[in-house]
């Protein structure tokens, strides 16, 4: 996983909406210093998502133009958009690989600059039949770990040496944000040959101490499996793959987090459990428990975000994190997820935290209410007690 409500960081994005205008701000391209077509009308809409501090541009048929803004979506006050009218302004901006993956799948993903405004991370697929885009503001520089608010103790991931650490969170949670992070405070303290492997590059990392390489797929690489492949025989000492959706990807990580390599990448889901049966449940039934003693061997930690409002306007990331030792371990192996929640009050000695936990840290400390914090946590009593505690 990006993930920001602010192109500079996304712990600006989450202090608040900022003035009321953005509410009522029309998402008319500008009228002047443009050629008039398809391209400069859609970077006119991109400056304004930007000058807006918006997370994402929806252009959806029937709809018009609609950016959110600390989570919440705003219309213009144009016209309705059509389905041809949308591929006409977004395809032509598209390199030439993504314009071939439209055509023949439907689906697309790229990445933009637009002078002035940033960077934009595009993803053109079909709806009903129509295309539509969802447009993501990327930030102009990496965040640090310190910027985030994120809970104490995440900068131990980025202190491990080997492994597979997995980073969980819906759409739109932080997830890539945090990893961005991560690498970054790497890239600060230590020397090492880092390579990530992403669809589209989001965050640009300059080299610090470390040698940073970055592969985007269809352009430096066909697909994930080949430039995992690839990256293997350039003697990394971290992997970054942008998000695992396959089983051979997966594969390939595993095995790289085995065999002493520190393998960070992304998930779509909701907590420490999902997240380890997300990659189980992608191979076929008769090779799952083979691939469950590999995910026990390769795993280091598992940590799964997600954002919650604050009382005083914007988000917080509120977290789980699991450190991977023998008990954790032992679970794995017998598909008895459901007792790692268990395991992470049991290992908070190793840096463990549970989500409740983090909830209700955030509760007494006045940041978020106590009733959005419930409806976040996964075990409700859980985070009862730890209110108490």
């Amino acid at each position: 996983m990006s993930d920001l409500d602010d192109l500079d960081a996304l712990a600006e994005a989450l202090d608040g909406l900022g003035d009321g205008k953005a509410r009522h701000a029309r998402l008319d391209a500008p009228t002047g210093g443009g050629s008039g077509g398809a391209e400069s009308k859609l970077d006119g809409w991109l400056r304004l998502l930007s000058e807006r501090r918006g997370s994402d541009l929806l252009l959806v048929a029937g709809e018009p133009p609609t950016i959110r803004i600390n989570g919440i979506l705003q219309r213009s006050e144009s016209g309705p958009l059509d389905g041809l009218e949308i591929e006409d302004l977004v395809v032509p901006v598209l390199p030439l690989h993504a314009q071939k993956d439209f055509r023949e799948r439907g689906i697309a993903d790229a990445s933009r600059a637009v002078a002035g405004a940033g960077r934009f991370r595009i993803n053109l697929h079909r709806e009903r039949g129509r295309a539509a885009a969802v447009i993501r503001a990327l930030p102009r520089r990496v965040p640090s770990l310190a910027s985030l608010d994120l809970p104490p103790g995440t900068d131990a991931l980025a202190k491990l040496m080997r492994g597979l650490v997995l980073i969980g969170g819906s759409t739109g949670s932080g997830k890539s944000t945090t990893l961005a992070a991560i690498v970054d405070d790497i890239n600060r303290r230590e020397a090492r040959h880092i390579i990530t492997v992403e669809d589209p590059i989001e965050f640009e990392h300059t080299n610090q101490k470390s040698i940073i390489q970055q592969i985007e797929i269809g352009i430096d690489a066909p697909d994930f499996p080949t430039a995992l492949r690839s990256a293997l025989r350039q003697a990394p000492d971290i992997l970054v793959v942008g998000e695992m959706r396959d089983a051979e990807t997966m594969k390939i990580a595993m095995a790289a987090g085995e065999t002493g390599h520190l393998v960070f990448s992304t998930l779509h889901t909701t907590d420490t459990a999902s997240t380890i049966a997300r990659i189980a449940d992608s191979f076929p039934a008769e090779r799952q428990n083979t691939i469950r003693q590999e995910i026990a061997a390769a795993l280091s930690a598992v940590f799964v975000q997600t954002l919650v409002p604050r009382v005083a306007g914007g988000r917080v990331p509120a977290a789980e994190l699991l450190m991977v030792g023998y008990g954790a371990r032992q679970h794995i192996r017998r598909n008895a997820l459901q007792h790692l929640h268990q395991e992470i009050t049991l290992t908070r000695k190793n840096g463990s935290l549970s989500l409740e936990e983090c909830l209700a840290r955030l509760v007494r400390t006045g940041i978020i209410d106590k009733a959005e914090a419930l409806g976040r946590a996964i075990h409700p009593d859980d985070f009862e007690h730890a209110l108490k505690s």
